[in-house]
């Protein structure tokens, strides 16, 4: 039986599914403004396992997983301004990036993916039906959520009034009634990007994105919310909020399940900070992707990650021996040592440490998928690193071309590249590539 450490109770719980035909996860994805970090490629990646997990254990077409992708925000609006450019050009680039990037690290697509920028029709009901509950009001253009009309706000943070206004840095308006009140809709001015509605031209704040698309595509409670250790206060409070409120008390989620951070150091991994490093930066140095998905899963999930060469060097060590084990053996079945570590809390450190341990070549093979490891042949892998050499010197032998305006030798680079199945990206900071 899989056990999962629930937020909201503060412990380890049995998890049974309400429809164990019909399993719901939600995980909050993208805000695609940028480059993901691999701070970002944590819960891709730790979700992504919990997602072969449970259908290891329940069944392959037993989960619907949605991720959602926010393509409607300050910070776009602010790229798309700096570039004189459509928001979508920004949210179109880096969603693609973000699907590249986490497809390296041998995360796979969720079953939906839906885009708020699709989704205003359900946030406007939303925001709609709250209104006329009472738990929301208009003020100046604004839809905002009224804080004290929810007694039971705070619970899944639980954090008092103060720490909560202090904690959602909330901003200090004529309008609110309440310091905690949180914006629903906003005004959208001329020339920025908004949709027609009861209050006006505007766009939806952040919160409600989500709890709109839950219930538009999974339903009002599903069996688990998922997301960073940083989402719970505000986004997944005021979510949980929102729906409770919406629909008649009913909670969003049976089970609240949060990775904690990857840090560089003291601090979280952010681009705010700036102390941040890319997959796509760590696959142009010749990483593998299947390294640093090891090295992400390599802690527990809610436990802290510091990210350090050591660690891809260790990554890189386990897999190398990994493979050597398994060869090219067809996968045979999955160890129940393996499968108990998972399921107890996704203990992926215990997994890891059993799969060493196997010997059987067959049995190896079948049980480090689960993990989303062994993704390819023995043959491959040992050939990669050779290869991502060669392919280095050519991006450099195709940098070297550009600089001196030999353009038809660079195009010629990048088309042998590309028949070989590899993709270049050029960049402010470079070139970099990958394996498509």
């Amino acid at each position: 039986m899989i056990r999962l450490h629930d937020t909201m109770a503060r412990e380890k719980r049995p998890f049974v599914p309400a429809n164990r035909n019909r399993i719901t996860m939600y995980v909050c994805g993208p805000t695609v403004y940028g480059r993901a970090h691999i701070g970002n490629a944590r819960p891709a990646a730790v979700f992504d396992t919990l997602a072969r997990l449970i259908r290891h254990e329940f069944g392959a077409n037993s989960l619907v997983y949605a991720r959602n992708v926010t393509d409607v925000d300050d910070k776009i609006i602010a790229a798309a301004q700096a570039e004189a450019v459509e928001p979508s050009v920004i949210t179109e680039r880096y969603e693609r990036n973000y699907l590249d990037d986490m497809g390296a690290l041998g995360v796979a697509p969720p079953t939906i993916a839906p885009h708020a920028t699709q989704e205003i029709g359900p946030m406007v009901a939303m925001i709609a039906r709250l209104v006329e509950l009472g738990h929301a009001y208009e003020a100046q253009g604004h839809v905002l959520f009224s804080v004290p009309s929810d007694p039971d706000y705070g619970a899944l943070s639980r954090r008092d009034r103060e720490q909560m206004i202090a904690g959602a840095r909330v901003e200090v308006a004529p309008y609110k009634r309440d310091p905690a009140d949180f914006v629903l809709w906003k005004p959208s001015p001329e020339g920025v990007i908004g949709w027609d509605s009861p209050w006006g031209r505007g766009r939806p704040g952040w919160h409600i994105e989500c709890s709109a698309m839950i219930k538009a595509h999974l339903g009002e409670t599903i069996d688990i919310h998922g997301g960073g250790l940083d989402l719970i206060f505000p986004h997944h409070e005021n979510e949980m909020a929102q729906s409770r409120c919406a629909h008649a008390g009913l909670p969003l989620a049976r089970f609240w399940v949060h990775n904690g951070f990857v840090d560089m150091g003291a601090e979280k991994m952010s681009k705010s900070l700036g102390n941040i490093v890319t997959p796509a930066e760590l696959l142009a140095q010749g990483h593998r992707g299947e390294t640093l998905r090891l090295a992400l899963l390599s802690a527990h999930y809610r436990s802290p990650l510091p990210w350090t060469e050591a660690l891809i060097d260790q990554s890189k060590t386990i897999l190398d021996r990994l493979y050597r084990t398994a060869g090219d053996a067809a996968p045979g079945q999955i160890d129940r040592e393996v499968v108990e570590a998972l399921s107890d809390d996704l203990n992926t450190p215990a997994a890891l440490a059993r799969l060493q341990a196997i010997d059987d070549a067959a049995t190896l093979s079948a049980s480090a998928g689960l993990l989303g490891l062994l993704s390819e042949s023995a043959d491959k892998w040992f050939r990669g690193g050779a290869d991502d050499v060669a392919i280095e010197d050519r991006i450099a032998e195709r940098a070297a071309a550009k600089k001196t305006r030999d353009f038809a030798t660079a195009d010629r680079i990048r088309d042998e590249l590309k028949a070989d199945g590899i993709v270049l990206e050029d960049g402010p900071s470079g070139t970099t590539w990958r394996r498509e």
